[in-house]
């Protein structure tokens, strides 16, 4: 099979445990663009925390997928050609379901993190996008827009109960785990799967032709639309038997090992 695009999760799949693209995957993505495969990074990081590995790694000519699948960006054009947010309303309607099972909550408006409240889970996002943290004495005063998406923070064991409650209370949001502490919420039907289909169509692509590489809840959608889905070995433990393929995890060149195996071969 020849494959023709590669989808990449970036945290805790192209990048290691100190968010580094290391040499071995570095050089195989450019053997792997020289063979003429579209390199996409797909990641529920903010647009503005990708743009630095996308340069870095010679991707300004290709697309970007941000914001799990809530926005697609033209990389080459510098426009936005797919976004989808959540309204004014439905955020405020996740902050007081927040305040009712007592998990923090942020939303992203102005290139910032928003919230009303400090958490170690909090900092994790802000350290990992590189954005400001605007901590606001009112959360519902301070969001008086639509914005991509929300983020539930608590302990893991509790927040994978919330899960499944949200789920339940409003079946019309797209709800997926990023991380253990990373509940999020987004406008129905956005997730990574589809936005990589879209990107797909566009370049005529088969889905029979498409890798995607994860290691989480939010990779599902596009690991099970993928002709080849393959988790890095750091895979969260109930989705392993979910994809293709396993391959070595993220602090062991993964990445590398997919474009060896599968686009080199």
């Amino acid at each position: 099979m020849k494959y023709k695009m590669l989808v990449l999760d970036m945290d805790d799949t192209l990048l290691n445990d100190d968010h580094i693209i290391s040499d071995e995957n570095r050089a195989m993505l450019v053997k792997a663009k020289e063979k003429g495969v579209h390199v996409i990074l797909a990641s529920g990081r903010p647009t503005p925390a990708m743009i630095e590995y996308a340069r870095d790694l010679g991707l300004m000519d290709s697309y970007m997928i941000s914001f799990n699948g809530a926005v697609i960006t033209d990389l080459k054009n510098d426009e936005v050609i797919f976004e989808q947010s959540l309204t004014q309303e439905q955020i405020h309607t996740l902050y007081d379901y927040s305040k009712e099972k007592k998990t923090h909550i942020i939303t992203y408006l102005d290139g910032k993190v928003i919230s009303e409240t400090h958490s170690e889970y909090i900092d994790v996002e802000v350290n990992i996008t590189g954005l400001e943290h605007e901590v606001v004495p009112n959360f519902k005063e301070r969001v008086q827009s639509a914005a991509i998406k929300c983020i539930l923070l608590e302990e893991p064991s509790y927040l994978k109960e919330v899960e499944a409650d949200l789920r339940t209370a409003m079946p019309h949001l797209s709800v997926c785990m990023s991380k253990p502490f990373f509940l999020e919420a987004a406008q129905t039907g956005i997730d990574k799967g589809a936005s990589v289909k879209f990107l797909a169509d566009k370049l005529n692509i088969l889905q029979s032709e498409v890798i995607a590489v994860g290691n989480a809840g939010n990779d599902l959608s596009m690991i099970e639309y993928a002709g080849l889905g393959v988790w890095v070995d750091n895979v969260d433990a109930h989705l392993r038997d979910k994809g293709d393929v396993v391959v070595a995890s993220n602090n062991d060149h993964g990445v590398a090992e997919v474009i060896q195996r599968f686009i080199l071969a």
